[in-house]
C-alpha cells in the first residue's frame, strides 16, 4: 500500500432514543463529508478500497464524499483503537494502492500517530482526514 487515508466521520446528530451506532449525520456533518471528498479529489487521492465502520454516521460520511471505490463495512472499526484500525487495514488491504478508512476518533488519530510518531495534532475534527505516505502523516481539515 502506498497511501492510507484515515477519515473521521462527519458531525453527527443526537436524536432522542437513537443508539450511538445508529446516529445519523447532522446537516453540518453532511456538508463536511462532501467537502472532505472534494479535498481528497483536489489532492489527487483516489482510493482503490474503502474500509468503513458499520455505524450509520460513517456510512453516510462515505456516501457524501463521492468516493466510488469498492467498500467493505467492517464491524470491528466501530469504536476501534488505532492498533485495531491498522490490524483491519493489514488484514483487508490486500493489493490496494490507496486505502480509505472511515472510522471514529480517537482511533483514526491514534492510527496516524502509530504510523508516524511525529504526527501531532491538537484536535482531529469531524470530517478531517490524515494522509499517511512513507511513514509521514499530514492532517487535512476541510472547511
Amino acid at each position: 500500500m502506498d497511501t492510507l487515508i484515515l477519515l473521521r466521520h462527519g458531525k453527527s446528530a443526537y436524536p432522542d432514543g437513537v443508539e450511538d451506532h445508529d446516529r445519523p449525520l447532522a446537516s453540518r456533518g453532511l456538508r463536511q463529508a462532501k467537502l472532505a471528498g472534494s479535498w481528497m479529489r483536489r489532492q489527487g487521492l483516489e482510493p482503490d478500497l474503502v474500509l468503513c465502520s458499520t455505524s450509520e454516521r460513517t456510512r453516510q460520511t462515505l456516501a457524501q464524499t463521492g468516493v466510488e471505490a469498492p467498500a467493505e463495512y467492517v464491524k470491528k472499526l466501530y469504536g476501534a483503537s488505532g492498533a485495531e484500525i491498522l490490524d483491519v487495514v493489514r488484514k483487508k488491504g490486500g493489493k490496494a494502492s490507496t486505502v480509505l478508512v472511515v472510522a471514529h476518533d480517537p482511533g483514526v488519530a491514534e492510527a496516524a500517530v502509530e504510523l508516524d510518531p511525529t504526527f501531532t495534532y491538537t484536535k482531529f475534527p469531524t470530517s478531517a482526514f490524515a494522509v499517511v505516505r512513507d511513514g509521514d502523516a499530514e492532517l487535512f481539515i476541510p472547511r
